[in-house]
């Protein structure tokens, strides 16, 4: 396991997510982590992260957050998580989970993009962007790591529904990964949807934990 525990997993992949998006540094908190994101509604405004959710903390936080836009990040499962949650607040953002690689030094090669494909990339502020353009200058395929110290956090990995199965998605995290151990990182983590998992785990990347979210629903019916 390139983390020592699942928690320091968690705190690696919040600190990077916040490198990542441009939100304030997280505050700690008794439960775990406040960020302040800062986007308008209907996106995120704020959101608290539980390391180690449980029944009374999240009733509690729930219960006394009346704000749309602020999400809740633990990392219990789906049903676990909706039977804790106070009237108001709703399930957000789809299953997901927390995963992780180890990072074992900097690659001879990330790999070749297909034939016509061309990648491009900058690194500002600590976060690696890299662009996948096809041979027209189209959109192909996009991610980013966010290197905090021995941990990094690969993020916003995307494929134009046109361009998958074509490999680029790999070669994206083995440049990423690359980079981030050429940076000192030894050890990578990313929040994975159920459909990037299946990429993820062909790269070598290993599930920590179920990662579930919810917000607060808007007096409209909107999250």
């Amino acid at each position: 396991m390139p983390f020592a525990t699942t928690d320091d997993a968690v705190r690696a992949w919040v600190r990077g997510w916040a490198l990542s998006r441009g939100a304030a540094e997280p505050a700690v908190e008794p439960w775990g982590f406040t960020v302040d994101v800062g986007l308008p509604l209907p996106r995120e405004v704020a959101r608290h992260v539980l390391p180690a959710a449980d029944e009374t903390t999240v009733r509690k936080i729930t219960e006394n957050t009346a704000a749309p836009g602020v999400w809740l990040k633990t990392f219990v499962p789906p049903e676990t998580l909706q039977a804790w949650l106070a009237p108001g607040w709703a399930l957000a953002g789809g299953p997901g989970f927390l995963m992780s690689v180890p990072l074992d030094g900097p690659a001879a090669a990330p790999g070749s993009l297909a034939r016509g494909y061309r990648l491009t990339g900058w690194t500002r502020g600590g976060v690696t962007r890299a662009v996948v353009r096809a041979a027209d200058g189209s959109f192909a395929a996009r991610a980013q790591v966010a290197v905090t110290g021995r941990s990094a956090v690969v993020d916003q990995v995307e494929t134009h529904p046109a361009h998958r199965r074509r490999g680029i998605g790999r070669v994206l995290l083995r440049t990423l990964a690359d980079t981030a151990a050429r940076a000192g990182s030894t050890a990578a983590v990313l929040a994975a949807t159920p459909d990037g998992r299946a990429l993820y785990e062909s790269a070598g990347w290993r599930v920590l934990a179920p990662l579930t979210g919810a917000t607060r629903v808007a007096p409209d019916g909107g999250a």
